[in-house]
């Protein structure tokens, strides 16, 4: 099993919506976010350099199960972790915690895809990434 990485996330005013709790498309954001931050800060390679090389990564698909409201005084902690690569993919597991108490409001999974960024194709993992990512294990 992959290691599991956190990241603290604020909750903005505008992401409450009209019923007075975080809008469910700001989960989205918040693991958006924490990847990003845990690319560079826990596996070494930020977003940056696969830009540099001419790489992005775009979302495939995304599960989400949402289990319990985030508000706006809460201070959730995004917890992610790889789950398998397959060709061009990269699963990610994720749980969006509350603080207090320490309860799991959302958890789910993300499929990225490696793409080219002057063509928007998809390309396959180098395998020095995927080791260097895999490196991460519990």
């Amino acid at each position: 099993m992959y290691k599991r990485f956190a990241t603290e996330v604020t909750i903005r005013p505008d992401d409450i919506d009209m019923n007075d709790h975080v809008h469910n498309s700001k989960y989205l954001d918040y693991v958006l976010f924490a990847r990003y931050d845990q690319m560079g800060r826990c596996y070494g390679m930020p977003m940056d350099e696969f830009v540099k090389r001419g790489w992005g990564w775009v979302v495939k698909t995304c599960s989400i199960a949402f289990k319990r409201p985030l508000n706006l005084n809460d201070r959730p902690i995004v917890e992610t972790w790889l789950k398998e690569f397959q060709g061009s993919d990269v699963t990610v597991g994720f749980r969006i915690l509350r603080q207090n108490p320490q309860k799991v409001s959302a958890e789910g999974e993300f499929v990225y895809t490696m793409v080219e960024l002057t063509t928007g194709r998809a390309i396959d993992v180098p395998d020095w990434i995927v080791k260097q990512y895999s490196s991460f294990v519990e």
